[in-house]
């Protein structure tokens, strides 16, 4: 079993993103500690990119922050080799397929295995075209995550057959965000996912209170929240981290 199954082994998992590099690669390393202290049982690290297109305003602007601030796709790499010294909480890289493609799929994998990176997760990627990047990344035992949205429809059976690590599934249509309510048929999608595979499924885009973790962790396995938390980030900056951790244990307590 992977790492990032074993996140949803012993309850309903709460999956925490943050941008890689915001307000600084230190603070970066510092959050995710806290953030696994505080409950999370698996974090996805954003890889800054300049054109991002699944993301709302909230990440695009932590993007650009990081940018600016000289993160680079090394940088990312070198925080998670700090978080490793300390932590072995599952990890996954967010990212977009170029950065991927310019690194170099075999370079990028093999990074991703030396340091412990457990999963990967990108938007852009069709299910079409993740054979190439999948065999690679299977090689260095990388979980490409999928993901399956509100319009996959009558390929949500087809994509979720071949999941690995833990399905995304992509609460509203759109971009990342807080949204004050939910109206997509998630049961209807969860049912369809489980119809055809075990593999734990976590639902994302617009979680941000404990309402509304409590309600989607009744559908699914999980629960994934990243704008929420990059606003307390770009609100607190450098001291974030006993905001994030109250956060975080409140949500944690409502997936449960």
């Amino acid at each position: 079993m992977s790492k990032i199954r074993e996140a949803f082994s012993n309850s309903k998992a709460f999956i925490a993103f943050l941008t890689a590099g915001d307000p600084t690669a230190d603070c970066t390393v510092n959050y995710i500690l806290e953030m696994e202290r505080a409950g999370a049982d698996l974090i996805e690290i954003g890889i800054p990119f300049s054109d991002p297109t699944a993301e709302g305003v909230v990440i695009q602007e932590a993007s650009l922050r990081a940018l600016e601030g000289g993160i680079t796709t090394e940088s990312v790499f070198q925080i998670v080799e700090e978080v490793r010294k300390q932590s072995q909480v599952p990890l996954a890289l967010m990212t977009y397929l170029n950065p991927v493609f310019y690194y170099g799929y075999e370079a990028f994998f093999s990074r991703c295995h030396s340091l412990g990176v457990d999963g990967i997760i990108v938007p852009d990627l069709p299910f079409e075209e993740k054979a190439e990047v999948e065999r690679v990344a299977a090689r260095f035992g990388v979980d490409v995550v999928s993901l399956i949205a509100p319009t996959s429809k009558e390929r949500i059976r087809t994509i979720a057959k071949e999941a690995k690590g833990f399905i995304y599934v992509v609460s509203s249509m759109g971009v990342t965000g807080v949204r004050s309510k939910i109206t997509t048929d998630i049961a209807g999608m969860v049912k369809e996912i489980r119809a055809v595979t075990d593999t734990p499924c976590a639902i994302g885009f617009g979680i941000s209170t404990p309402e509304q973790a409590a309600e989607m962790a009744g559908y699914a396995d999980g629960v994934i929240v990243g704008s929420a938390i990059v606003k307390l980030i770009e609100k607190y900056g450098a001291n974030a981290g006993e905001e994030l951790y109250r956060y975080i244990s409140s949500m944690k307590a409502a997936v449960k």
